[in-house]
């Protein structure tokens, strides 16, 4: 989203009367009508010297950021102007000079100056779920707490740090900390085992609304096995991961992989198999604060003969916070199906941060 605080088409009435808007027929007619006195025939933006204004104008054939913000997020600033999305006002509103249908014919024309189709739509951007990750590649900060709703008291934080790299590709760091009742009745906390990762987007599609990735991790033991801060080895993990559009703004996401210690004798193999079934439901026609509520299906087996397969099923609603929506926070409670009396309830939340799209102070108001 960052891309639209830059935008700056025209004032609305270059847009035209209304016999004008009648004649503006495609995207192109109604960007050379209402857009190029900013951002010149080619997209790139012209010079401050021209516009005359300091506000540095987006290249929209740069696909780093011309394409990972989907087609809402575009029309709630061109029907608002740059506040609709916490921007600057130097963004005219345009939803009384175009019509719906001429904002999504100009938008659609605005995507053809990326010309690299290698970068995934933001439409396939699902929503986080609290355990399942996505396919598509992001920019995120995302610290999740988990706390146990019954039983000894325990808190349990990761934080998660996203950075993409190219149109497919994105690395990632994990850190997670706890804080454990011992049994003397002290409390010892520390960082559990350092995970670094890699996902690559092995296939995309807008059409379809379809995305499926990847990823790769390593777990470093740099936690204490002895006080509950991981297994004290090394383990692998693989998995592919898939995101689905579903009609009327529903979605489905699926993950599957593999924990692969170095060291079978210290902990056992495992596999796990994650589903999310969701809905986004936005304010304001579709473009304001986006509630998403969702179910989460988890399952879990250590790769032992006799081991059987722990279910847990995770309800929770993820909630736009800023009006920029880079900020999210997402709550749910796990609630163990299998195994019951020895596992607890747990309640989990996190806080998203976008932060390609602006600082944390930006884009609230």
């Amino acid at each position: 989203m960052a891309a639209l605080a830059m935008v700056g088409l025209g004032g609305p009435a270059q847009a035209g009367t209304g016999a004008d808007r009648r004649e503006l027929k495609n995207g192109r007619e109604i960007f050379h009508a209402a857009c190029v006195s900013c951002h010149g025939p080619d997209g790139r933006g012209l010079p401050q010297t021209t516009v005359g204004f300091t506000q540095p104008l987006p290249d929209f054939t740069d696909c780093r950021f011309a394409v990972r913000e989907a087609d809402t997020d575009w029309h709630a600033v061109v029907r608002g102007g740059g506040p609709a999305r916490g921007f600057s006002e130097i963004m005219p509103a345009f939803g009384e000079a175009l019509s719906r249908e001429q904002i999504e014919q100009v938008l659609a024309y605005l995507r053809g100056f990326c010309t690299d189709r290698a970068w995934p739509r933001g439409e396939l951007n699902l929503p986080r779920a609290l355990v399942t990750e996505k396919a598509f590649p992001e920019d995120e900060v995302v610290l999740t707490t988990t706390l146990p709703a019954e039983g000894e008291p325990a808190l349990t934080q990761e934080i998660v740090y996203e950075k993409r790299i190219g149109a497919r590709g994105q690395i990632e760091a994990k850190v997670p900390f706890a804080f454990n009742r011992q049994p003397s009745g002290s409390w010892f906390g520390g960082v559990g085992d350092i995970g670094l990762g890699f996902k690559r987007a092995l296939f995309h599609s807008h059409p379809s609304g379809s995305i499926f990735s990847v990823t790769g991790e390593v777990k470093l033991p740099s936690g204490d096995p002895k006080r509950g801060l991981g297994k004290g080895v090394t383990v692998f993990e693989t998995s592919a991961t898939y995101g689905q559009l579903l009609p009327r703004d529903a979605f489905a996401q699926f993950q599957g992989g593999f924990e692969l210690p170095t060291r079978g004798e210290e902990a056992a193999k495992a596999g796990f198999w994650r589903a999310v079934l969701g809905k986004t439901i936005a304010g304001d026609g579709g473009f304001g604060r986006a509630w998403s509520p969702m179910v989460e299906l988890l399952a879990e087996r250590e790769l032992v003969k006799g081991e059987r397969i722990v279910w847990d099923l995770l309800p929770q609603v993820q909630v736009t916070l800023s009006r920029r929506q880079h900020i999210m926070l997402n709550f749910g409670v796990r609630m163990p199906l299998t195994d019951a009396g020895a596992r607890r309830t747990e309640v989990l939340f996190y806080v998203l941060w976008d932060w390609f799209d602006g600082g944390l102070l930006e884009g609230w108001k």
